[in-house]
């Protein structure tokens, strides 16, 4: 087995990438938190369906795009005799927490400017935002974005502002597809190129049936696309409909790629006493990771975010995460998800996670092990991302290849750690410098008892 080159990067245990065995152990996902609602939508210019929501931090702001709705003329075939055209609105935030609608002067709705609307009509259609991280973006293009609705209509722009926007081209890209969803670009600095999550429908089954599923495709331009891939996962892993995809990459971690889909079950219809509401299906939303942006571990069937007790998250197209992560505390990331779909009360609710904490390795009070596959490293110094229990306690042993402890560095060697950390430095009773064992082919044993090993890194600091 050739050793894993980690050299100084962080590894996340939301896979089994680093994993040869574990006993008395497991891969264990961890819940978000749900925190304060942040938005909820205002008539006329955003209604019950209001949605899309995806988040870009950029010059001290955090700037969350969202898909908006408001009467442009009447229309005797249309619900109310109103017109609907589609719009892309922004949100602004200085900490994550508190949001505004800042008057944008850009485009008239209602009678006046005064608004917080970017563009309006088809192209606006799930505008979905990233900041270019591209070193050879131009700096009037160091925002981009897609946006368009029906099949093969995703049309891409650019902005050096996140405000005013520009097609890439006339036309839509050359991308096929089903784009009625929150179709999701990035640059992807760790593979140097650009990036777009896109939706289709998987045929399975009888003719004619299809599941929404997640394609992507590639581009060195963010103009010329490759064909998209369609998402493969693990053997005997089914389809599910997977609504929305928020994938992003994760943050100090950027090799690794996280999607949060928006789980939708269309057969099931909670009956609600004293709720009138149109629609079936109900929703939740999982979690899975990637190293490719094609092949997708799908370790956790569960849920990672469930509806919970309010009565209007059991209705259609709930808790749909948003596209991005916001670190909004040293010890704290905020993701944000959409609440009470099609209802008055349509919002956004904060959710917060543990940095690099979406999963890890769990053992519980009698103790458990984990041993790495072969691995090489640089650094000096060993860092955990671990949490235990009062009474629990991590141990570390570092073991040669044939799984033989290493002089000064068995488990026995290390007063055993206790306590919360994100980022702690292992230390063994004679050195904890590791610098003589680096370009080393070793494994890692840790000994786990009431406790959940979350990440992983080697550096001098």
């Amino acid at each position: 087995m050739n050793p894993i080159d980690l050299g100084s990067r962080r590894e996340l245990f939301v896979d089994s990438y680093l994993i040869d065995s574990l006993s008395r152990a497991t891969l264990h996902l961890h819940e978000p938190v749900r925190k304060e609602t942040v938005f909820r939508v205002i008539e006329p210019l955003e209604n019950a369906c209001t949605g899309c929501y995806n988040l870009v931090q950029a010059d001290g702001k955090i700037m969350v795009y969202y898909r908006g709705y408001h009467p442009t003329g009447k229309h005797e075939d249309l619900p109310e005799g109103w017109a609907q055209t589609q719009t892309a609105n922004l949100l602004v935030s200085d900490d994550g927490i508190h949001f505004e609608r800042p008057g944008l002067g850009l485009v008239e709705a209602e009678g006046s400017t005064d608004n917080n609307i970017l563009i309006r009509g088809s192209e606006a259609h799930n505008f979905c935002v990233f900041l270019d991280g591209n070193p050879a973006a131009a700096p009037d293009q160091r925002f981009k974005a897609v946006g368009g609705e029906g099949r093969d209509s995703l049309f891409g722009f650019t902005s050096s502002d996140g405000l005013t926007w520009k097609p890439v081209q006339d036309g839509p890209l050359a991308i096929t597809g089903a784009f009625d969803s929150v179709n999701v670009p990035m640059w992807d600095g760790h593979a140097g190129c650009y990036r777009i999550f896109s939706r289709y429908f998987e045929q399975t089954g009888d003719v004619g049936v299809g599941v929404r599923a997640i394609q992507s495709c590639i581009s060195d331009d963010f103009i010329n696309w490759t064909t998209p891939e369609h998402h493969v996962y693990g053997e005997g892993v089914p389809f599910e409909h997977f609504y929305t995809n928020a994938t992003t990459l994760c943050p100090g971690a950027e090799h690794i790629l996280l999607s949060f889909p928006m789980r939708f079950v269309p057969e099931r219809t909670k009956d609600i006493e004293g709720m009138d509401y149109p629609g079936g299906g109900v929703s939740d939303a999982v979690f899975m990771s990637s190293r490719d942006g094609v092949h997708w571990d799908r370790t956790f069937m569960d849920a990672w975010l469930r509806p919970g007790p309010e009565k209007r998250n059991w209705t259609h197209r709930n808790q749909t995460p948003a596209a991005g992560i916001i670190p909004t505390a040293p010890d704290e990331w905020s993701m944000y998800v959409a609440e009470h779909y099609g209802w008055d009360t349509n919002g956004v609710r904060r959710v917060t996670v543990r940095p690099h904490g979406f999963a890890s390795v769990r053992a519980g009070y009698h103790g458990g092990e984990l041993v790495t596959k072969p691995l090489t490293f640089t650094g000096s110094t060993l860092f955990l991302n671990y949490a235990t229990s009062a009474v629990g306690s991590v141990s570390v042993e570092i073991q040669d290849m044939e799984g033989r402890a290493l002089e000064g560095f068995a488990a026995s060697d290390l007063d055993p750690l206790f306590g919360d950390d994100l980022d702690a430095p292992v230390a063994w009773k004679g050195s904890g410098d590791l610098s003589r064992l680096n370009g080393v082919p070793v494994r890692l044993r840790f000994v786990l008892a009431d406790a959940d090993i979350f990440s992983i890194r080697f550096g001098d600091s």
